[in-house]
């Protein structure tokens, strides 16, 4: 991953984190707590792909695991977003731009839901049985649900603050720089093609006119002789 895409992810990560931990999960809503760090999550492997999805995920997992109050085995987290931010880094438009919001709506009720559902599947392998006690089929729904609510205020400003930091000036100037070298050099060549074919033109038509000024006064000196 590039400098740019680190310091980034990070920040975001960090942001959302510590947003989540000390106001959204001292709201006590029913069910589920919405995640903020999954969507921001999904926001940047929507521009960022599969593969940077893959490590933003298992790095904003892993921060999740070790932050307090983690009260679960560390890395179970880390491997869901990892599999989550890979999945939705696939859902990545082609030219980077998003043509309506139902894809990221669906993309988001998808992660939500799977989310869930990995999580509590890893814990039951690792004895873990919360989701039992406190119901699943609650919590899909108000997972899907908080998370689809909260979707519309952060996905597309993560989008756009990592669509940003994809764009080096630097780079855009030189190779505007290089750009307008190339075409001026190519524009001045051609000139001088056509300026110099022009002179060859004119310079030709002027070695003719001589030459037929030349047969005519010939002509005429042999007629007066």
């Amino acid at each position: 991953m590039r400098v740019n895409r680190i310091l980034l992810s990070s920040a975001l990560i960090v942001v959302a984190l510590v947003v989540q931990v000390s106001v959204l999960a001292r709201l006590h809503l029913p069910g589920a707590v919405p995640d903020l760090l999954l969507l921001t999550v999904l926001g940047l492997a929507l521009v960022y792909g599969h593969v940077g999805g893959a490590l933003v995920g298992f790095g904003a997992g892993l921060l999740a695991d070790l932050a307090p109050p983690a009260d679960h085995a560390a890395g179970r987290y880390a491997l869901v977003l990892c599999v989550i931010g890979y999945l939705a880094g696939l859902a990545k438009p082609e030219n980077g731009r998003l043509k309506s919001a139902t894809g990221p709506m669906v993309v988001v009720v998808a992660a939500a839901l799977g989310t869930t559902l990995l999580y509590a599947g890893v814990g039951a392998l690792v004895g873990d049985t919360t989701a039992r006690h406190v119901g699943l089929p609650s919590l899909l729904f108000t997972a899907a649900l908080y998370d689809l609510l909260l979707a519309p205020f952060v996905v597309p400003g993560i989008m756009a603050l990592a669509r940003k930091a994809e764009n080096d000036p630097l780079a855009e100037t030189s190779s505007a720089a290089k750009s307008a070298d190339i075409s001026s050099g190519w524009l001045s060549s051609g000139t001088g093609l056509k300026i110099g074919g022009q002179r060859g033109g004119l310079g030709g038509l002027k070695n003719k006119a001589r030459t037929r000024t030349a047969r005519v006064g010939r002509i005429k000196g042999v007629k007066r002789l």
